[in-house]
């Protein structure tokens, strides 16, 4: 069934309808796909496990179509999520840890219950960086001890970028429609980009985080990665929304919206007020920026008055201080402490401290390649309480919002920020982790605001990816400009799974 590689939920949508595919055909589609090249073929390594009840779940999916109709496009449709999201089906959650190889949710997460609902079948859990990438200050993107290393399917020796790795490899190279991620800094961003998807990381408190393995609730938020524009505006729609579980949500009621499709405008470029973020985002490949010199101009052929540039008056302070990381250290602990703590007896661990005393027992399986410092800095910290935690996060949402993204944009009434979304893949580094320059993704991660990055072109075969970032909930002006640069350059194209690619990059 070739016409399933790069369908989007309309075209499959359309299959189903017309009585061409059923849910159960087009999920041993992609069971298939991903044994074929998961586990096996170029070995991604992308997915951990696939649902054990993902047939029988497809096949009543299927009576509920012929019996009383559809739940809404995404009936049917087989959605991946990343090994940090709760689901109460037999598979495990474990952040990609073995210390919570045997953990399986007692519930599903709010964004599992939300999809269920609208009638998509969880295809599996994503592998994904180790505990979101907050391990180790020299991990490895995209490994983690249960699912080992993940690759990026357009070079097989490249970082597939991000703790949600496996989301972005996956969908990448078929084998899910969509897959949910999640981004405390960079998470859903880079690894859109790197694998040429459309990510969506949402305005702190649009999408619940219950049931999700935490890094910090100040920055911590759930999005889709697709195909395309309008798959992952489809996916944000059906998982936006007010949790009782999540009091960050309270703040986005009556500023969620259930259909983001309504926002896709071919001509939503037209009249947009466009700036650019050149200090600390350009400056770091030649080649990337060629290419992001050609969105722009594209930007401009379309209608969008560019300023350029448009640089954040606190960029060199948000480079320079550590009050992000503080933030993180302090939360980290109290999050994980709190989830942890609610786990059933599947679970070996049940505290940050008892995680830290695990993997020094497994160091062998556990910390083959690199340690544990974060954990043990994080341990370190005290409660919520503490001034020095109270005053990093006050300056931290001083510098990413007030002198920050609102700074920018009050002063040349912009609709958007746009700058390069990350720097090309790196090659995978499993001693040092590897170093990667250039990256935007901060001073949205800072503030808790809503980034989208689209597909801008290719280096050498690698995707370049460039970001739309905005203010609080403004995801319908993101998702309209979007769109319409997306869908005036359709660069998207599959990956063939090379061994590598210009070794001088």
């Amino acid at each position: 069934m070739s016409e399933l590689e790069e369908a989007t939920i309309a075209d499959l949508k359309r299959l189903m309808e017309s009585g061409q595919l059923s849910a159960r055909e087009l999920t041993e589609w992609y069971v298939e796909r991903i044994q074929r090249l998961d586990s096996s073929g170029p070995r991604l390594r992308s997915v951990l496990e696939v649902a054990p009840d993902a047939l029988e779940v497809a096949d009543s999916l299927d009576r509920e179509r012929r019996e009383r109709g559809t739940r809404g496009p995404l009936h049917g449709i087989p959605v991946l999520l990343k090994d940090n999201i709760d689901t109460a089906d037999g598979l495990h959650t474990s952040a990609g840890s073995l210390a919570l190889a045997g953990s399986i949710a007692r519930e599903d997460a709010f964004v599992t219950r939300r999809l269920r609902e609208a009638g998509a079948v969880i295809l599996g859990k994503a592998n994904m960086s180790e505990w979101a990438n907050f391990r180790s200050s020299n991990a490895s993107s995209g490994w983690s001890s249960r699912g080992g290393q993940g690759r990026n399917p357009y070079a097989l020796d490249r970082s597939p970028c991000g703790s949600s790795s496996g989301s972005g490899s996956a969908v990448a190279a078929n084998l899910a429609v969509a897959a949910l991620g999640t981004e405390t800094d960079g998470s859903i961003v880079c690894p859109s980009a790197a694998n040429c998807l459309v990510g969506i990381k949402p305005t702190v408190g649009l999408t619940s985080r219950s049931g999700v393995i935490p890094i910090a609730h100040s920055q911590d938020t759930v999005g889709p990665m697709a195909r395309t524009a309008e798959d992952a505006a489809l996916v944000l729609g059906t998982i936006a929304g007010a949790d009782p579980c999540d009091p960050a949500t309270a703040e986005g009621a009556g500023r969620s919206h259930s259909d983001y499709t309504r926002f896709l405008d071919q001509e939503g470029l037209r009249g947009a007020r466009i700036g650019v973020m050149r200090e600390g985002y350009f400056g770091h490949s030649e080649k990337v920026e060629a290419v992001i010199e050609g969105a722009l101009e594209v930007m401009r052929r379309l209608g969008a008055e560019v300023t350029d540039p448009v640089d954040l008056p606190s960029q060199k302070e948000i480079a320079a201080e550590s009050c992000e990381l503080e933030v993180m250290l302090y939360e980290f602990k109290a999050d994980l402490n709190a989830y942890l703590g609610g786990l059933g007896r599947s679970a070996e661990v049940h505290s940050l401290e008892e995680l830290i005393e695990f993997d020094e027992r497994h160091a062998d399986r556990v910390m083959p390649f690199f340690g544990q410092d974060l954990l043990i800095r994080a341990q370190a910290k005290g409660p919520l309480t503490e001034k020095g935690y109270r005053d990093a996060l006050e300056r931290s949402r001083m510098l990413s919002r007030e002198r920050g993204i609102d700074a920018a944009m009050n002063e040349h009434q912009l609709d958007a920020l746009v700058a390069p979304t990350a720097d090309l893949p790196i090659k995978i580094d499993l001693i040092t982790g590897g170093t990667g320059s250039g990256g935007c993704s901060q001073p949205a991660a800072m503030a808790g605001y809503p980034m989208i990055t689209v597909p801008a072109g290719f280096v050498s075969g690698l995707p370049v990816g460039i970001a739309f970032t905005g203010r609080a909930y403004s995801e319908p002006v993101l998702i309209r400009l979007a769109y319409a640069f997306e869908q005036a350059t359709q660069v998207r194209r599959p990956p063939t799974f090379p061994p590598t690619v210009d070794p001088e990059l």
